[in-house]
Formats: C-alpha cells, sequence, structure tokens
C-alpha cells in the first residue's frame, strides 16, 4: 500500500515549522541525542553525557532556587 502526504497536510507541516522554530529546533536537537544514546553511544561518551547530565541538572535547580528565592 503506497501512503503519500497530501499538499494540503505538507503545507500545514512547512507552516507549523517556520512558526514554531525554537520548538523545531529543541525537538530536533532531542531526537538526535536519543537516537546517539540508543545506537551509537560507547561506554565512555555514556559517562561523560552522564556528567553534562548532572551538571546541567544543578544549574537548572540552582536557577530555580534563585528564582524562587526572588519571586515572593
Amino acid at each position: 500500500m503506497d501512503k503519500k502526504t497530501s499538499e494540503a497536510q505538507k503545507n500545514a507541516v512547512k507552516r507549523y515549522r517556520e512558526k514554531n522554530k525554537e520548538k523545531t529546533r529543541i525537538d530536533n536537537y532531542r531526537r538526535t541525542s536519543r537516537l546517539f544514546i540508543k545506537n551509537h553511544a560507547s561506554i565512555e561518551d555514556i559517562e561523560e553525557l552522564k556528567k553534562l547530565i548532572e551538571e546541567r541538572e544543578n544549574e537548572l535547580k540552582e536557577e530555580m532556587g534563585t528564582y524562587r528565592r526572588y519571586r515572593v
């Protein structure tokens, strides 16, 4: 069975991507990183990624703490 995407659907996707460039970019980064981790990462890569994730998590927690302190 040959499934084809209609021109209307293609145009709708194109308009969405143009309107939501930042979200589309982030979604692409997320997909790419998951693909790399699942299919290509070595043990060394995974260890490095764990460290990067931990650092980023700490940064975000610190930002949230600062945000909460000044929000009251």
